[in-house]
Order: structure tokens, then sequence, then C-alpha cells
């Protein structure tokens, strides 16, 4: 798998870009600034849809533009299939799959699969829980994309009960006498233990899949000096 071209239309800091490359290597030179983060960040949010960079989609779109589009042509097997990205902040993004329109952007989950480095990576050893969280989660859905949707449906479903304690407590909290209406608790409960259950058995089994090439990994830098 390779990606042969790719093509950005206001995203970041280019109004408009195409980006030829060939199988193998590809070496991306220039100044400081002039943008070569900015591609290598598109071929990952085709693969996640999501930025190693910044939490919200905003950012994204080049200053002064409404939308942000990634077309990129990906090589697999001899065959090519184009996946074209429409980014709108504060909407629904929309995609395209081989020029036809896709039900879900989440659908061209799995079209380009990719294992990005970055210095944001270090939060994994320093940062906190939830950046790990998070790399695990991008790579089970690398893995097997099934898991957008029950990621989506978690994230989701925590907000939603989240946004109703808020409510329930706030009263309480400004000196009224009652707090507010938590009788939707136990469905959101419930729907919170489904979505996280089927998440935690994925990261798990992905953990376990790891374990062994983390292990070897850890023997050749450590020579054999204690246990992974």
């Amino acid at each position: 798998m390779y990606v042969r071209r790719l093509e950005l239309v206001d995203f970041r800091s280019y109004e408009r870009v195409g980006v030829d490359l060939e199988p193998g290597a590809n070496v991306l030179i220039g100044a400081n600034g002039v943008g070569k983060t900015n591609l290598i960040e598109a071929l990952g949010y085709v693969a996640t849809l999501d930025s190693h960079r910044v939490a919200t989609d905003a950012p994204l779109v080049r200053m002064g533009a409404a939308s942000a589009v990634i077309r990129c042509a990906i090589v697999h097997d001899e065959r090519e299939l184009l996946v074209e990205l429409e980014i709108v902040p504060g909407k629904a993004n929309r995609a395209r799959l081989g020029r036809s329109p896709a039900r879900r952007a989440r659908d061209v989950l799995g079209a380009l699969r990719l294992v990005l480095f970055a210095p944001e990576d270090l939060e994994l050893v320093r940062g906190d829980p939830a950046e790990r969280r998070r790399y695990l989660d991008d790579l089970l859905v690398s893995r097997q994309p099934r898991f957008a949707g029950v990621r989506a449906d978690y994230e989701r479903v925590v907000k939603q009960r989240n946004a109703l304690l808020r409510t329930a407590y706030l009263p309480r909290k400004t000196g009224g006498s009652r707090g507010g209406d938590l009788s939707t608790l136990a469905v959101w409960d419930t729907h919170l233990a489904q979505h996280g259950s089927e998440l935690l058995a994925g990261r798990l089994e992905l953990v376990a899949a790891l374990t062994p090439h983390v292990a070897k990994a850890y023997d050749a830098v450590a020579a054999g000096r204690g246990a992974a």
C-alpha cells in the first residue's frame, strides 16, 4: 500500500497543493514553517479521521476558508482508490470513496493504514492516561475500523451523561433546595456500560496482540536486563 498523490485545498497553511509520491521512501525537504508536517497530518487524518496535533477540526481549515478538502489516491494490490474528505468545522464532515459519496465520513477508515511518529508521541510516556487511551483507540480503529462506531457511541454517551449530571446538580451548587431530574441516569449508565465494555474488550485484545512485539523490542533495547 502506498499513496500515489495527495492534494489539499484550504488545509492548514495551504490554499491548494498537490504532491506526487512513489512507492518506498519519500523525503520532504523544506525550511521550517513551510508546511511539511501539514502534509503528514493530512495523511494521518485520512487514516484516523483525527489530528495528532489538535483536538478539534477548526485549526485544520485555512484562516478565512469555510472548509478544507483532503484528496488522497491510495494504491493497494495494484488497485487505486481515491478518498476525499471535506472538513467542515462545527458540522459533520463529508467523504467520498472512488468519487461516490460515502454515507458517513468514518466509512473511509481502513482505506489507508499508516503508522505516524511525531514529537507529540512523547506524551504517551510523560502525559496523562488519556493520551495513552487515545493512542490505543486510534490503533484499534486502524486495525478494526468497526471500532470507530463503538468509540463514537461511547464518547457521545459520556458527554450526554455528564451534561445530565451537571444539569441535575447545578441547582444545589448555586443554593437551590432541589437538584434536577435524574430519572434517565440509569438509562445512560446502561449505555455507558455497554459501549464502554465493548471498547475495553477491544483495548485488552489489542494489548494482548502487542505484548510479544513490545517484549521483543524492549529486550533488544535492554539487552536482557530486566523484564518488560
